[in-house]
């Protein structure tokens, strides 16, 4: 499990398990009242272990409260209730049909990299070139699976040294972390994410810097530059989730395709794909 609150004692796990998403979302006991239907008086006898909630009271406060599938499942363990949410692999049976239409979306997205990761940005299926783009940078075979994309970006080993203005696209990509998180909360495997990026050569020096430096007056997105034979290649992200997910695969899955920032990167990049792009 992920979200681990402290101080929890014994038999009070899902009073402090609640205690914690009402303090993360910033909700008061009569603002998630008034959110779900569940009476004030209730809400705090539950928190304290005084009452124990029904499961469906319990499903509509973690609605009210915006709890991720993964974590919804530990509230329902606290609560003496079986996990109802799946937490089958991405690659399971039950996700043919999702992953047939994961597979056509790729497919479409040539001669750009498009990828499928997971909450924690580790990569699943990538279409035909991405392995073909970044592999003109880095040997992706010294590289086991599945690979962390992030990590791949940060490693002085890796692409590092071919992104421009790295101090900027640093503090951005960590930035997008935060705000791509499932549920918009930092778990704990995300924190451990953060820490193994910090971790990394020149990469805290990049995040202590003035946040002005993320300042970009010709484009409405940060874009993420590749230098490539002296020149630089920009392109900017679009990420795409399923709508109304029902497992934790569905809800943690998402898209990440790859758009030229603008028309020479356009250009350079087809010529790159095509293996005739001239220093």
């Amino acid at each position: 499990m992920t979200i681990r609150p402290t101080g929890a004692a014994a038999g009070g796990e899902l009073g402090e398990l609640l205690r914690y998403w009402r303090g993360t979302r910033g909700k008061s006991q009569i603002e998630l009242s008034l959110d779900t239907g569940v009476s004030q008086r209730h809400l705090s006898f539950i928190e304290s272990g005084r009452s124990a909630p029904g499961r469906q009271t319990l499903m509509n406060i973690a609605q009210g409260l915006e709890v991720p599938f993964r974590e919804r499942n530990r509230l329902l363990l606290a609560a003496g209730f079986a996990p109802i949410y799946d937490e089958d692999a991405w690659n399971a049976g039950a996700m043919k049909s999702v992953n047939a239409a994961l597979e056509r979306v790729l497919r479409q997205h040539e001669p750009f990299p498009a990828v499928v990761m997971d909450r924690y940005w580790n990569v699943s299926m990538t279409n035909a070139s991405t392995p073909r783009f970044f592999g003109t940078f880095v040997d992706l075979e010294a590289w086991p699976k599945p690979r962390n994309l992030l990590q791949l970006m940060f490693d002085p080993a890796g692409l590092r040294p071919f992104i421009a203005h790295w101090d900027r696209t640093a503090k951005s990509l960590i930035q997008r972390v935060h705000r791509e998180s499932v549920g918009h909360v930092t778990d704990e495997r995300t924190r451990d994410l953060l820490a193994t990026l910090r971790a990394y050569p020149e990469a805290g020096d990049a995040l202590r810097q003035d946040d002005t430096a993320m300042a970009e007056p010709t484009l409405p997105m940060v874009p993420l530059g590749f230098v490539k034979d002296g020149r630089v290649l920009n392109y900017f992200s679009m990420v795409t989730t399923v709508g109304a997910p029902q497992t934790i695969a569905t809800q943690e899955l998402r898209i990440e395709c790859m758009y030229p920032a603008d028309e020479q990167t356009d250009v350079l990049h087809r010529a790159l794909m095509a293996g005739a792009m001239k220093p």
